[in-house]
């Protein structure tokens, strides 16, 4: 079998030996938990994947989680691991849900849309921008910095919901003041899902060619891959990682305009659902392929959909699918480690033998050992 092929194999191999052996830990989990293992299974296909109306469920978990895992996807092709997700999809709705009440109703429904969308991209992208700057010119750790930002965007919402933000109608959950009706997201003709779905693909798309078809991304894998030579053939590696972290804050950012604009009509308390964190898990599932990441997302999107089945059906936790999106997660990231090292999957040396050359005339034969 030729060395193509070989890795080929092994990169579908892999995943799916993933995703078995996250099934069979997760099944031990519900047998301890005193459930059918066989029966949650099936419970997650048709709370996710066994009909149009469910499933529809699973695709408005998608859009947000497509977005959130370009976040980490992207940084990733310069050798940063960002997980400040969370954070860059908080900042992104509070900037949106801030747009769209200043807007109001003065200026027309699509207007007021694209301008929630570019404040949420941007606040997002300076979010997650900021780590990347940190990380380059301080030589600050991007895995920590982005992950305190989380905590920051996070208290930074609960203080503008619960102070100068809040609607003081809302008395249980503190929250912004709606947006207009006028202003929301419709959802495509014929179905509950929203036009987000439709950004998180084009996202994807996009973020591919710009990656993989692009001098700007040749540039960016260049300098993840080594930094020195990078420099030694003058790329600005300072700009670029500080354009793409740019970049993968704001689709971040996107993903949190989408939550106020289709889903939730405020900013509160729900922002910080978990979207961010499970992009995280789809950046690495899809090894960092914008592309992958929208299966991945779908995926990750249906186990999230049969959380209140799983506790209507076998009185588990709701969390319980979060426990199989972590076991999900764990596995992928061992499986990481065994690229290159499964038997079957090796190269195998081709050994050649030349004879050696005969003695030039009047030379004395060596003789060795």
């Amino acid at each position: 079998m030729s060395a193509s092929w070989r890795r080929k194999l092994e990169s579908l191999f892999i995943p799916f030996g993933a995703l078995v052996a996250s099934l069979v830990l997760f099944g031990v989990f519900c047998g301890l938990s005193g459930a059918n293992p066989l029966a949650v299974y099936g419970a997650i296909w048709r709370a996710g994947f066994g009909q149009w109306s469910t499933f529809q469920n699973t695709l408005i978990r998608a859009a947000p989680l497509m977005l959130s895992g370009l976040c980490t996807a992207l940084p990733a092709r310069l050798g940063l691991v960002i997980i400040g997700n969370e954070g860059a999809l908080v900042i992104g709705g509070l900037a949106a849900v801030a747009t769209g009440l200043t807007l109001g109703t003065s200026v027309p429904p699509l207007m007021v849309q694209v301008g929630m969308a570019i404040a949420g991209m941007i606040a997002g992208g300076i979010w997650i921008g900021a780590a990347g700057w940190l990380r380059h010119y301080r030589a600050v750790n991007e895995t920590i910095s982005s992950l305190l930002l989380n905590y920051i965007a996070i208290a930074l919402l609960n203080h503008l919901v619960g102070g100068p933000m809040k609607d003081p109608s809302s008395l249980n959950k503190p929250s912004t003041f709606p947006l207009a009706d006028v202003n929301m997201l419709s959802s495509i003709p014929g179905t509950r899902v929203h036009w987000g779905l439709l950004y998180g693909v084009i996202a994807c798309v996009i973020a591919y060619f710009l990656i993989q078809r692009t001098t700007f991304g040749f540039s960016a894998r260049v300098a993840g891959g080594n930094i020195r030579a990078a420099r030694v053939a003058g790329l600005p590696v300072g700009k670029l990682t500080v354009i793409v972290c740019f970049l993968a804050g704001s689709c971040a950012g996107l993903a949190g305009m989408v939550e106020v604009a289709a889903v939730q009509g405020v900013a509160n308390e729900s922002l910080n659902v978990g979207y961010g964190y499970g992009g995280i898990m789809v950046a690495f599932a899809a090894h960092h392929n914008p592309l992958a990441a929208i299966l991945i997302s779908l995926l990750v999107g249906g186990i999230l959909a049969s959380g209140g089945t799983l506790q209507r059906s076998f009185a588990l936790p709701d969390a319980t699918v979060l426990v199989f999106e972590g076991l999900v997660f764990l596995v992928v990231l061992f499986s990481d480690s065994l690229y290159g090292k499964l038997p079957f999957f090796k190269e195998k040396p081709t050994i050649t033998s030349s004879p050696s050359p005969p003695p030039s005339p009047g030379q004395e034969p060596v003789v060795t050992g």
